[in-house]
């Protein structure tokens, strides 16, 4: 049971951590009908990473510095294209209540955009891959670690995508919702910035 704990606490304290996918997350969540696609899809891919960390650490650490290049750019760019996109709703008050949540993407679309932003993040390859990799190697049940460690992700994306619609509802009007794309886009770029320090 240590183990299962010890994944559990490892799992939450990186995923909760404000990032660009949790920011992501959130505000998709909020303007979208499609919030158990949106949650399926990052608790799928960080469960994926998370057994391919525990289990094949050692083999994928000996790739993943030639891709990390690849993965920096990749995230970079789409980071300032989200970011781009939170500016272009607030300038033109493109708020969730004034538009249909499907109007614009498709359940396929958001499930692509949710790939993208969980993939295209090389701080997922370093948390899960090899942060909780090793020290999931390092358990005395690796198994109990990475169900713990996925149980964290299941929790996470499920309370995020739940409270969305609550706090849509305090966002009710234009200008908080200006506001909101407009941190949105802030933090977004912020956190593409840092990646560069990757390289």
């Amino acid at each position: 049971m240590e183990s299962l704990f010890t994944g559990l606490t490892m799992g939450l304290s990186l995923i909760v951590a404000i990032g660009a996918q949790n920011i992501w997350v959130l505000s998709q969540s909020m303007r979208s009908n499609y919030r158990f696609t949106i949650a399926s899809v990052c608790i799928l891919c960080d469960v994926g990473l998370i057994i391919s960390g525990v289990f094949f650490a050692v083999k994928i650490q000996t790739y993943l510095p030639s891709l990390l290049p690849v993965f920096v750019w990749g995230g970079v760019l789409f980071l300032f294209w989200l970011a781009c996109q939170a500016l272009y709703r607030a300038y033109h008050r493109h708020y969730q209540l004034s538009i249909s949540p499907t109007a614009n993407q498709t359940r396929l679309q958001i499930a692509a955009a949710a790939f993208s932003i969980s993939l295209l993040n090389p701080h997922v390859y370093l948390d899960t891959v090899i942060l909780l990799g090793n020290i999931g190697g390092m358990q005395e049940n690796p198994n109990l670690f990475a169900f713990g460690a996925t149980l964290a992700s299941v929790f996470w994306f499920s309370v995020l995508t739940c409270l969305a619609p609550k706090l849509k509802t305090w966002l009710n009007s234009p200008f908080r919702w200006q506001v909101f794309d407009c941190l949105i886009a802030a933090f977004l770029i912020l956190i593409a910035i840092k990646l560069l320090d990757v390289l």
